[in-house]
């Protein structure tokens, strides 16, 4: 996929008066709505990565805001992050947070800056009375011993991204000479899971190719006794359709990838890994909330600190159109209470009356919850509009729910 203009031409971004700028927040305050704090803190602690993935919406597809920044934050920066954490906390009497390291390459940061972040942040939450747990999305080529032996100490949780074999994983997930990353990747993942360290390990993000195999890449990532997989849906919208979806068909590539698999995850006699999509759509079959974005209506709850400082909504939104993440906030002025208030952190809090009628008409809307934002993105109406993804994820959840009423029917039936 061509790179698009880090200047878009207007065809390239929404109209003025498309969803969420539209949305009345004063009038939904008066109203007696009121934001929920935030839980998650996404720290973009470097701004480059040693992988050339074709598929990155970092840097592969709209926004292109990663060329202006600094590489790495700075001291400054995260010291004064963690501060506004620790101030948002005791605002609203948090006992507990998540801050995630992230980028680009969280590695890339080194040793001595993730210990001394993590160090800062956590001093200055406690004196709050928080608590932080900290985690860190890798793609796991630096994963030595080293860094290993220093997340143990500092109780920070590891995810890292694989995409099933070796066929699978480098498809997409290479270095800039072409070279496939699946050997180096497999090596630091058996550190990682096969040692002292697996109470580390917390999981594998798999992006979904549908020309691979889909059980061969659910036993590829199975391979490495994770806790928990994440399927993730190639990101895209209806301008820029995500490969082999279709925006105005019907047909289900991706449904049709993802049942097998459910299938053999649901239907297994033995303990398997929790898989998070999955999971979810189980839990709001059966009445509960959402703890994802991906699927339900539960308000979303984290934000985003770029290298430079500047607070963003969810790094995902870079894939719809440059400047689409943006809330032209930033730590070193703003607290993240006013960060809060703002329409496009809203509209991710307010449920339904951020869907479209198309969404609301829907039988499946209070579990599929319009898809994930970002995935929801059209020229007309924003990010009003169901997810490009509508008739995979429609497939999928009423697959799941005919396989939970066909077994509570037979325990009814024993009784």
């Amino acid at each position: 996929m061509p790179l698009l203009s880090e200047n878009p031409e207007p065809s390239d971004l929404p109209p003025e008066n498309a969803f969420p700028a539209t949305l009345d927040v004063d009038g939904l305050l008066a109203s007696g709505w009121q934001p929920l704090a935030f839980q998650q803190f996404i720290l973009k602690i470097h701004s480059r990565c040693d992988l050339a993935c074709t598929y990155c919406y970092m840097y592969e597809m709209a926004d292109q805001s990663w060329r202006a920044r600094p590489r790495r934050m700075s001291e400054v920066v995260v010291n004064r992050t963690a501060q506004r954490i620790a101030e948002h906390a005791a605002a609203h009497e948090l006992a507990e947070v998540e801050v995630v390291l992230h980028g680009g390459e969280p590695l890339l940061a080194g040793p001595d800056f993730i210990s001394h972040a993590v160090r800062v942040i956590r001093a200055a939450a406690a004196d709050a009375g928080t608590r932080v747990r900290v985690g860190m999305q890798t793609n796991g080529l630096r994963l030595d011993d080293d860094f290993l032996r220093l997340f143990d100490r500092l109780e920070i949780r590891v995810g890292v991204s694989l995409d099933g074999d070796e066929q699978a994983q480098d498809r997409h997930r290479r270095f800039r000479d072409g070279k496939g990353s699946h050997a180096t990747v497999s090596a630091s993942l058996r550190r990682l899971a096969f040692g002292p360290f697996h109470h580390l390990f917390s999981g594998l993000l798999c992006t979904i190719d549908i020309r691979n195999d889909p059980l061969a890449t659910y036993e590829a990532l199975t391979a490495f006794d994770p806790p928990a997989i994440d399927f993730l849906l190639p990101h895209g919208n209806w301008v820029t359709p995500p490969p082999f979806r279709e925006p105005d068909s019907p047909a289900t590539p991706y449904a049709d990838w993802l049942i097998p698999v459910f299938d053999r995850w649901y239907g297994s006699p033995s303990q398997e890994p929790e898989i998070r999509l999955f999971a979810e759509i189980l839990r709001l079959l059966m009445g509960g909330p959402s703890r994802s974005e991906v699927v339900g209506l539960s308000p979303a709850r984290m934000v985003v600190v770029e290298t430079d400082g500047g607070i963003e909504q969810s790094d995902i939104l870079k894939s719809s159109y440059h400047g689409a993440g943006a809330t032209r906030m930033h730590v070193l002025s703003d607290p993240f209470d006013a960060v809060l208030r703002h329409p496009a952190i809203a509209a991710r809090q307010i449920g339904e009356l951020a869907l479209a009628p198309t969404c609301h008409a829907c039988d499946l809307v209070s579990v599929c919850g319009g898809g994930l934002y970002a995935h929801r993105y059209n020229l007309t109406d924003g990010f009003m509009g169901p997810s490009v993804y509508c008739p995979d994820l429609y497939r999928l959840i009423t697959h799941i729910h005919a396989k939970v009423a066909r077994d509570v029917a037979r325990l009814k039936g024993r009784r």
